[in-house]
């Protein structure tokens, strides 16, 4: 069974977070520090400071959205 993960990375240069989403954590983290991302390439180095396993695709990315909200980063703020 495949997993989905949503996922919370913070920039160690502007303390900024950015809000993913996807099948393999481990890889897509690489890829964000290795600056292969367009949207993180200029915030390097980054970590990874929460995550959630989802079922499918359309629950992670549902999650994604929510934690983009006002809503989600109070949530995360609480949570972290």
């Amino acid at each position: 069974m495949a997993m989905f993960y949503t996922y919370v990375l913070k920039s160690d240069i502007d303390g900024k977070l950015y809000i993913g989403y996807t099948a393999d954590l481990k890889e897509r983290f690489k890829q964000h520090n290795s600056g292969l991302v367009l949207s993180t390439k200029n915030r390097i180095p980054l970590t990874l400071i929460y995550y959630e396993a989802c079922l499918n695709k359309g629950k992670a990315i549902k999650r994604e959205k929510q934690l983009k909200t006002g809503f989600g980063r109070s949530y995360l703020k609480n949570r972290i």
